[in-house]
């Protein structure tokens, strides 16, 4: 099986630098007859990477878009598992990243304005880059699973708020891969207690990723929603995630809203409370009524925000029976899914 794309899909890797000189790059995807509509920036969550948005499906959503006629890109921010391990910050993915990406497209294709599909944490900093004005190119935003304003289930909290004083002094890096291969003492003790607890399937880093990123039974996904090549190839797709990561979301989580940490000057302390967004952009909610990382409240508040705001322009999608990535990597996604997004897009 062919990862989700169409035969006629040439890809090329385009290297940028961040605003902090950290090297980067895109993913870029344009049918061999071009693109008839314009550019669309993807955006992956932490501790993955670009290929995430092509699983072994039948169709994925990078296939959907450019057989819709769109220019697709796929950004590799600093999250992403494809470059070095550093200590990131959503801080610094708002400021440095993504305006830089959005720069590089807009540059390459000649287009004046693009829209943008982001997910988790690629959603949550791109947000935070569009809410502080640093990318008014993109006039339509498709963000999945969480944006401004993160909830977790109790449970997920509670561990949280136990283990995250001890993290930083244990770890620097949490690593779903220490399912299959722990080569710390640390790695190999967690892998331990994961194998021993979780026993919804057989596949470690499956079981590995439910643990760091919640208290599912799975946590990212419905495993019945997953066919067996993509239950299987994300065994390859989770890395290390970072500490700092960790720290920031759990001051979020507590607050109720995204909160800056690294106090930087192009970016306000607070966001989804504060006066209107500096964005003209059309934002559409998404999230799985069945998500276990992030409850689905998380982008009803954040609709609910943006709405008040400019009444009647946003959108939101509740999608039964979807968790938090499978939205893109189910196996039905293709069919349940992605025909909501490509009409949001043409809004």
């Amino acid at each position: 099986m062919t990862l989700g794309l169409t035969p006629k899909a040439v890809p090329e890797v385009v290297a940028f630098f961040a605003g902090d000189g950290i090297k980067l790059n895109l993913i870029h995807y344009l049918a061999e007859g071009g693109a008839s509509r314009g550019p669309v920036l993807l955006v992956h969550g932490a501790g993955a990477r670009a290929g995430f948005f092509t699983p072994p499906v039948e169709t994925s959503l990078v296939a959907a878009l450019l057989a819709a006629g769109y220019d697709v890109w796929l950004e590799n921010w600093r999250a992403s598992i494809d470059l070095a391990p550093n200590q990131w910050t959503l801080d610094q993915a708002a400021i440095y990243d993504h305006p830089r990406a959005v720069e590089t497209v807009l540059r390459a294709t000649g287009a004046e304005t693009m829209q943008a599909i982001i997910h988790c944490q690629g959603s949550t900093s791109f947000m935070m880059s569009a809410v502080a004005g640093l990318v008014p190119e993109v006039t339509t935003i498709l963000s999945n699973g969480v944006a401004l304003h993160p909830v977790i289930p109790q449970s997920a909290f509670a561990k949280l708020r136990i283990t995250l004083p001890s993290l930083h002094l244990l770890v620097d890096y949490l690593d779903p891969q220490w399912g299959d291969h722990a080569d710390t003492l640390i790695g190999q003790l967690i892998k331990a207690w994961v194998l021993g607890t979780h026993r919804e399937c057989d596949n470690n880093v499956c079981r590995m990723a439910s643990f760091i990123y919640g208290t599912g039974h799975p946590t990212l996904w419905r495993h019945e929603n997953l066919n067996a090549a993509t239950h299987e190839w994300v065994r390859r797709e989770f890395g290390k995630v970072p500490a700092s990561f960790f720290q920031q979301i759990y001051k979020c989580i507590k607050a109720g809203h995204l909160l800056g940490v690294d106090h930087l000057p192009a970016l306000p302390r607070d966001f989804g409370t504060g006066p209107q967004p500096e964005t003209g952009a059309r934002v559409v909610f998404f999230a799985g009524t069945e998500n276990r990382c992030f409850l689905p409240e998380s982008q009803v508040r954040s609709f609910e925000y943006f709405d008040r705001m400019r009444p009647g322009y946003h959108a939101l999608h509740l999608l039964p029976g979807y968790g938090h990535l499978d939205p893109f990597i189910g196996e039905h996604a293709a069919r349940d899914v992605f025909p909501l997004m490509l009409a949001e897009l043409e809004k």
